[in-house]
């Protein structure tokens, strides 16, 4: 058992970072976490998060691990030099720009993934007009910059954080139109989920006591890492309930296009879904240092709140709509706080169930089942409400997201020879 494969996964979630080591029958073996210290807009908080919880490793996990693939928020993305030195804060997964409206009409063919002006094409069109007195730099997602900072190589992406930027994933390039942009040079050379970038740097083993030959593979998106740890059934749906609402869902062949939604390719199978700005985030900010779980006990998920609320965190959202204007409806605030909870709850499901119709809508099969994942899998009182509103049964799964990052360096380690990369136009 001693020489049993290790991997490490790395998951950089909204509020913060956390790493598994899995072995190769996928048990969970160490998890750990750390909030972010200065917010999800600084790619020195990811990396510093990074360096605390590989520190506080097992030694005997530690050198056992034989690769590490990173995943994170799809969208959020960074200006950086060619050393991977960021130019400034990142821009948000909910970072909505309006102003090259026209540009994406152009760019991207109408309804694609980068259409929308809440995707990564938008932000890097403002990014890159903030910047371009500092070209040549790079545009990296979150998980991107990382692998990058592991290999002391930016030049990289990995397709699924790619989707909304641009990248074509059934003709496995970008666009045309972006080949005479100014900002072509900035695009990273994109890789294939769960292929090898490299071996992790001779410094960065150094600096964090990690093996020499330590593979670093070709990550994915938060929520595909998560549907990864579900294991779901060809009739379930998988819903991640974090600090934002996200709907996946297995398929035949990818959806039609349309601006909120993106079609993934994980582990040889297509992958569609959605991710609402609306999540947990918003009762975390409605409900500063109270306990929901103690305040959940007190609703009754059989009977309805009689509110009518849409839980966004602030105006604009991508999913089930794509509407960078639409605004929060968080009033009337009722006397009681645990009515005003269960009303939330009830809108947040709201959302769910237009993210199934909306999916379902273009060419996915409704859900039979549910599988959820994310912190608000764990409260029984929301599951009840849901099953209630949506109509099928429910279960959860609590194995975290970075356990299912680490599924693919795995499989990696497994099929070495697994590092071909998608050669960008």
């Amino acid at each position: 058992m001693s020489q049993d494969p290790l991997v490490l996964g790395i998951d950089l979630g909204t509020s913060g970072v956390r790493i598994a080591v899995i072995d190769s029958n996928f048990a969970l073996l160490q998890t750990e976490s750390s909030p972010y210290q200065i917010g999800l807009i600084n790619p020195f908080d990811w990396r510093e998060r990074c360096c605390t919880l590989i520190g506080r490793l097992k030694p005997d996990y530690r050198h056992r691990l034989k690769a590490i693939a990173v995943d994170g928020t799809s969208g959020t993305l960074l200006a950086c030099d060619q050393q991977g030195l960021p130019l400034a804060d990142a821009l948000p997964y909910s970072f909505s720009c309006s102003t090259f409206a026209d540009q994406l009409e152009k760019l991207s063919p109408q309804g694609g993934p980068a259409s929308s002006t809440s995707g990564s094409l938008a932000r890097a069109l403002h990014l890159f007009d903030q910047h371009k007195t500092k070209a040549p730099l790079l545009l990296r997602h979150q998980a991107d910059w990382i692998s990058g900072w592991l290999l002391d190589n930016w030049s990289y992406g990995e397709e699924g954080n790619n989707l909304r930027l641009g990248w074509n994933l059934s003709k496995r390039a970008w666009p045309d139109s972006f080949i005479s942009q100014p900002w072509w040079d900035a695009l990273p050379e994109i890789r294939a989920s769960g292929s090898v970038l490299g071996p992790l740097s001779s410094q960065r083993a150094k600096d964090l006591d990690l093996p020499e030959d330590l593979l670093v593979v070709a990550g994915t998106t938060d929520s595909n890492a998560a549907v990864l740890t579900a294991d779901a059934e060809d009739d379930e749906g998988i819903t991640v309930l974090g600090s934002t609402l996200v709907l996946k869902r297995f398929t035949d062949q990818p959806l039609a296009p349309w601006a909120g939604t993106s079609n993934h390719r994980v582990g040889g199978r297509w992958l569609c879904g959605g991710a609402s700005n609306a999540g947990a985030a918003v009762l975390k900010q409605l409900f500063p240092d109270i306990d929901l779980a103690e305040l959940s006990r007190q609703i009754d998920p059989d009977q309805n709140s009689g509110l009518q609320l849409r839980p966004l965190p602030r105006c604009g959202e991508r999913f089930p709509v794509d509407d960078p204007q639409l605004k929060p409806i968080l009033t009337p605030r009722p006397v009681s706080d645990s009515l005003y909870l269960h009303g939330l709850l009830e809108g947040l499901t709201q959302i769910e169930h237009a993210g199934w119709q909306r999916l379902t809508s273009l060419g996915a099969d409704p859900p039979r089942k549910i599988v959820t994942l994310g912190g608000g899998a764990r409260n029984p009182q929301w599951r009840r409400l849901r099953e209630r509103q949506l109509g099928v049964p429910i279960r959860s799964c609590n194995t975290p997201p970075a356990a299912g990052v680490a599924r693919l360096a795995l499989q990696a380690v497994k099929a070495p020879d697994k590092t071909h990369h998608l050669r960008e136009n």
